[in-house]
């Protein structure tokens, strides 16, 4: 029987499905910032204390998670991931103190968004994509980053009708309707379906799951730490996440309020962020199936750090041309820096790239973290958030210098892997 849809769209479907509901939760620390200080009067650096710890275990999540896609699966991961992000986005309405936040917004959802972060996309697309992969890759992306901020909108609607308990409700319940789909439709090798990966020219069997999923992801880290190119890659990629999730996906709304822009309409903004995000991820990855993805990166960085560097100028009441140049200019280069960094991982490290990979996207996150908390204090300090913006801008034209600086050919190191039985490969019938 000749088959109209080859099993891997359906499963990249559920993956982007997955993303975006778990994008729900990530999208709340802007929108909660104000009404979170404004009931328990905590700091905005404690508030953004909390959103550090999601990002560092967002980030250090990622590579064990990948190992252990590996060792149990990717269905079981991903719903145990669904259910710990809604667990930590429903327990916030109970809570009374700044540790509970920590708990909560910080532990909890940040250990289940960092299952579901971008090391999954990696490994969904390494394991059922030959042809496409980049394409992929830069679809599956965007919905995770894009997911994230279309939310906005809905959710500062909700936080100014409902208050903000309302929205972690709805956050959670997102989270949960997504289970189901998973535990039905999400399958880890093709293998399982008796099929081949997309663009595949010979079946292969699906590996025996590896024992010491922890060991196998430190010993990842542990062979590509000795390589020039991952401090490369990790160190542009730690910047690439202060310069988005930290700084503006955290603080972007609550600078434009201090320049007396509605929150609803600077969330509207972010939005738009995320919708041209779509469209320059998804370009993205069709670039990087063509072009060398060290001058994307470089490309990438350092037209994202002029605009960084402009925008302190931009900030006004209202959301004037010049705003909205600089929105749809960011929304295309927000997370267009993924598709030719997982590329590049894979070229260098082969198929131990997304395991790598999780371990480039945990600096990611350290960056974003540094960023968040470091953006708060600069606000709580200086009355203005104008130094957050400048030191970004610096940074993201050095992130362009380090991507310039990676090494072309470069052939991937051999990783060890525990050796299993030897596995039974499903046939074509």
């Amino acid at each position: 029987m000749t088959r109209r849809l080859h099993p891997a769209w359906l499963v990249a479907v559920v993956a982007f499905v997955a993303l975006v509901g778990a994008a729900g939760f990530r999208a709340t620390p802007s929108v909660l910032l104000h009404p979170l200080h404004a009931e328990f009067r905590w700091p905005l650096a404690t508030i953004s204390a909390a959103v550090s710890v999601n990002l560092i275990l967002y980030g250090l999540t990622a590579p064990f998670a990948a190992a252990l896609m590996e060792r149990f699966g990717m269905r079981r991961v991903v719903s145990g991931a669904l259910l710990l992000v809604a667990a930590g986005s429903g327990l916030t309405v109970f809570m009374n103190a700044s540790w509970q936040l920590i708990l909560c917004w910080g532990v909890l959802v940040g250990l289940g968004t960092g299952s579901m972060a971008l090391a999954f996309v990696a490994t969904v697309t390494g394991r059922w994509f030959v042809r496409r992969r980049g394409l992929v890759t830069g679809v599956l992306t965007a919905g995770g980053a894009a997911g994230q901020l279309v939310f906005l909108p809905l959710l500062a609607t909700v936080v100014q009708a409902s208050g903000w308990r309302t929205a972690a409700l709805i956050v959670a319940g997102s989270a949960l309707a997504v289970v189901p789909l998973v535990v039905w439709r999400l399958r880890d090798h093709p293998a399982d379906l008796g099929v081949t990966a997309y663009g595949a020219v010979a079946e292969s069997a699906a590996p025996a799951p590896p024992s010491g999923a922890a060991r196998r992801a430190v010993g990842a880290l542990r062979t590509a730490a000795r390589t020039r190119a991952f401090w490369l890659l990790a160190g542009g990629f730690a910047i690439c996440g202060a310069t988005t999730n930290g700084l503006v996906g955290t603080h972007f709304i609550p600078a434009a309020h201090d320049h007396g822009m509605a929150e609803t309409t600077a969330a509207g903004l972010l939005a738009l962020v995320g919708l041209f995000d779509i469209a320059g991820t998804i370009a993205s990855g069709w670039l990087t199936d063509r072009v060398d993805s060290r001058l994307l990166l470089g490309a990438y960085y350092a037209l994202r750090g002029g605009s960084l560097l402009v925008l302190p100028s931009l900030f006004a009441d209202s959301a004037g041309p010049s705003m909205l140049v600089f929105i749809v200019f960011y929304g295309l280069d927000w997370v267009a820096t993924v598709p030719p960094t997982v590329a590049l991982c894979r070229e260098y490290f082969g198929e131990s790239g997304p395991i790598v990979f999780g371990w480039v996207f945990a600096a990611h996150q350290f960056g974003a973290a540094v960023a968040a908390t470091g953006a708060g204090l600069v606000r709580d300090q200086l009355g203005t958030y104008a130094l957050a913006w400048y030191v970004a801008g610096a940074l993201s034209v050095g992130a362009a210098v380090l991507s310039l600086l990676l090494r072309r050919g470069g052939a991937p190191r051999p990783i060890p892997i525990p050796v299993p039985a030897p596995a039974v490969a499903w046939r074509l019938r």
